[in-house]
């Protein structure tokens, strides 16, 4: 669920977010001063109805995804 804060950042909206995976509020900040851009965590971008996930969530997923990988 996507909730718009109203603060323009150059062409995007930083936003303020509940995160798909396990409900926690968190900011999204998309013209590039976001905290997932320090992550070395990375998956594709969600699609179909999807949003981004928590720094928890995010980790939990990228590492789940390796761990597939390896298998």
């Amino acid at each position: 669920m996507t909730h718009q804060t109203g603060q323009q950042t150059g062409q995007q909206t930083a936003r303020s977010l509940v995160c798909s995976g396990c409900g926690t509020e968190f900011g999204c900040d998309p013209s590039g001063n976001c905290w997932c851009a320090e992550e070395t965590a990375r998956l594709p971008m969600p699609t179909q109805g999807g949003d981004c996930l928590c720094r928890e969530c995010l980790r939990k997923a990228a590492g789940a995804a390796s761990s597939s990988r390896k298998a």
